[in-house]
């Protein structure tokens, strides 16, 4: 095989992202070189965080370059090999997505077992925004047995794991937000106590209404009104783990911070913004406990699928826009 095709960044997004931002390009394999693999990628994630690389901007990752292939997280099937470690038919975890085939060295690629759950849960309930989950309820938000929770964001990949998690590790009470009438029913049957739709208005009231003795913990993924409700729902020593802040991907106006920022020094409340790159440790005791709860079937997840590279730009616009229920992953 010499050639293969990859979606590159043809423009910087001003604004929402659009096809026009994207381009499908042929290219071709370079030979592989001592320890590293071919692998045939079978399914990709397009992920929230992708909006903010689109920006020529210092930030935690570096940006996307114009005209060079975007890149995040893909499984797939190792075709060819140079590493001992890896051999041909192996199905691997790794960062290249965003292209029908990789070229990668043999440490940069996870092998995983798909025989048991498939690929495309180790883009998502396996995978990074399960680690996100987990991680940011139970250390950067200081989650006990007993807390009352709210997230926001509450249908997507990591937001709907993050409710569920909460429920099983003792919550008192687990409330969601989500975008439409049926991502609040799915809420309600993944066994949140209470969800509401914030398009209906009044986030705040909304709230006050599922959570009347307030909240402990808040995990949000979407920043702006749902942030300051929350801090005014949340009870003296509560914490909020900022994950996202999705609501000001897309928008070229500063934002405004909070207008009742001052509730925090009076409440003693924790605001901790996180990486999940910082908690990496916690990956084993993560991988231990999820397998355990997808196992004994007490954990449900969603996935939203497009088929082929092609759709790969439409399903990104399509995520940021709230069009997924879980994860979105594309298939190749």
């Amino acid at each position: 095989m010499t050639a293969t095709r990859q979606i590159v960044l043809a423009s910087r997004p001003s604004g929402w992202p659009t096809a026009e931002n994207f381009r499908l390009e042929e290219v071709q394999l370079p030979a592989l070189q001592p320890g590293q693999v071919l692998v045939r990628n079978t399914a990709m994630s397009v992920d929230p965080y992708m909006r903010g690389r689109m920006n020529d901007v210092k930030s935690y990752v570096p940006a996307f370059q114009l005209d060079q292939p975007l890149d995040g997280g893909a499984v797939g099937e190792v075709i060819e090999s140079t590493a001992d470690e890896i051999p041909v038919g192996t199905h691997v975890l790794h960062g290249l997505g965003w292209r029908e085939h990789a070229v990668l060295g043999a440490d940069k690629a996870r092998p995983v077992d798909v025989s048991a759950v498939g690929d495309t849960p180790y883009l998502g309930v396996l995978g990074m925004p399960g680690l996100t989950a987990y991680a940011g309820l139970m250390a950067a938000a200081e989650f006990t047995s007993g807390d009352a929770v709210f997230v926001s964001g509450a249908a997507g990949a990591v937001g709907s794991l993050v409710g569920q998690i909460a429920k099983l590790s003792g919550a008192s009470r687990v409330i969601g937000s989500a975008g439409s009438p049926e991502k609040v029913a799915r809420l309600l049957e993944l066994g949140f106590d209470a969800a509401f739709n914030y398009r209906d208005g009044d986030v705040v009231g909304q709230l006050a209404a599922a959570a009347p003795e307030g909240i402990d913990v808040y995990f949000d993924n979407v920043g702006g009104e749902h942030l300051e409700a929350a801090i005014g729902a949340l009870n003296v020593d509560g914490h909020a783990a900022l994950c996202g802040a999705i609501a000001q991907y897309n928008s070229d106006d500063k934002p405004a911070a909070p207008r009742n920022l001052a509730l925090v020094i009076g409440k003693r409340l924790t605001l901790r913004g996180f990486i999940v790159a910082k908690y990496a440790d916690l990956a084993p005791e993560f991988q231990q406990k999820m397998t355990g709860w997808l196992t004994g079937g007490q954990i449900s997840f969603d996935e939203t699928i497009r088929e082929g590279l092609d759709q790969a730009p439409q399903a990104f616009i399509d995520m940021m826009r709230g069009a997924n229920t879980g994860k979105m992953v594309v298939r190749l």
